[in-house]
């Protein structure tokens, strides 16, 4: 009788340990490097640096970037449609759109994220410099058009 409650609580006690795995969150993969800076011509708008940084879990990547444009008029929160394309060199581009900003003051750089693609998966290799529009910003029906005229440094986002 003793043997049999032994093999029944091992039993339990698997069951539960399996359960709390199954529950349990998934871990995030690996970026590296977790931020990079850029060099950005937006027009009019600006330019200049930005800083960019990246998380990854899943398929889900989100990024956040301090941009290098100059709103001439304050700007409410979460107003900004943000479309930013990272290339990807090993397969297609990852495409990361959102609508979070805060508050930006006349004269103030906007801050935009997290914005999110959720495609992005280990072995992706991305970067903003690529021959095209990196980061497309829709502020008050006006489209602001940034290219990339510098390499991510440190460099690429590796996802792993």
């Amino acid at each position: 009788m003793r043997r049999s409650s032994l093999g029944a609580a091992g039993a339990v006690a698997a069951g539960l340990a399996a359960a709390s795995l199954a529950f349990a969150p998934t871990a995030s993969a690996a970026v590296s490097p977790g931020s990079a800076t850029a060099t950005y011509d937006c027009g009019s708008w600006g330019g200049g640096t930005a800083t960019i940084t990246m998380i990854h879990s899943g398929t889900t990547g989100q990024v956040w970037i301090t941009a290098p444009v100059t709103t001439p008029i304050a700007v409410g929160a979460d107003t900004i449609s943000a479309t930013f394309t990272l290339a990807n060199s090993a397969g297609a581009n990852r495409v990361f759109t959102g609508k979070k900003n805060p508050a930006i003051p006349a004269g103030g750089s906007a801050n935009l994220g997290p914005l999110t693609a959720t495609n992005v998966v280990a072995g992706d290799k991305l970067n903003s410099y690529f021959a095209g529009v990196a980061l497309k910003l829709v502020i008050f029906g006006v489209t602001v058009n940034c290219d990339a005229v510098t390499s991510q440094s440190p460099g690429q986002f590796v996802i792993s």
